[in-house]
């Protein structure tokens, strides 16, 4: 029999950020925790998967975490709120016609949605409302193009009323998890408002501030 040799110090929780920002806030909050390995993905769907896949080819973990922050759809999601993915969805995956988009399950090519780990995501949000944190859980969007115009916002409140979020990594890296049959969270902080594109109405450096609360909170759920 093939033994466990993991002992306290082996990371068994993976947490893949888009950049460097986003790598160092979390670990800020994870406060150099053993149970902890930090990476990053690079941004977009392609990179995220790849990247996490790697990570998972080269070390056994339990759990893998997609963190970072995103776009917060209104009335879902305030700026520096947080959001912890129900759903884990690639919004842009499919087909153009006519009648309007067709995701990929429609096409009968698969699904476009994958399911966190709902024990640890409830968890989750409960430790940080403990934290007295703003969280949401709800739908997040992947996608490989950022929206920046009020016509796609619109497309996507339509399809997906339920969304609280946006960002580009999270699909990604949760098809690597679960073709390594690992469960998978997507958390995100929220630095703007989905919409038109408005770069000087972003606040990352409070929404990186909030993912340092993100982190404090995982050392708690997996205390």
């Amino acid at each position: 029999m093939i033994r466990d040799q993991r002992d306290s110090t082996t990371p068994s929780i993976l947490i893949m950020t888009s950049v460097a920002a986003e790598k160092e806030a979390i670990e800020r909050g994870l406060s150099g925790s053993s149970q902890f390995q930090v990476a990053l993905t690079g941004v977009g769907p392609a990179k995220a998967a790849a990247r996490t896949a790697t990570e998972l080819a080269a070390r056994t973990y339990q759990y893998v975490i997609n963190a970072g922050v995103a776009g917060g759809f209104s009335g879902k999601a305030d700026i520096t709120s947080i959001v912890v993915a129900s759903r884990i969805i690639a919004a842009d995956l499919g087909s153009e016609s006519v009648d309007g988009f067709l995701p990929v399950d429609q096409l009968g090519l698969g699904s476009s949605e994958i399911k966190p780990d709902r024990s640890k995501s409830t968890e989750l949000v409960k430790r940080l409302e403990d934290m007295n944190a703003t969280v949401t859980l709800a739908p997040v969007l992947t996608l490989a193009t950022v929206t920046g115009t009020q016509k796609t916002t619109n497309e996507l409140t339509s399809r997906f009323p339920d969304a609280a979020a946006e960002a580009m990594e999270g699909h990604g890296v949760a098809t690597a998890a679960e073709l390594a049959q690992i469960p998978v969270l997507e958390v995100r902080t929220i630095s703007n408002q989905v919409g038109p594109r408005d770069r000087d109405a972003w606040q990352i450096k409070e929404a990186l501030q909030a993912l340092e609360r993100v982190g404090r909170a995982l050392t708690e759920v997996w205390s």
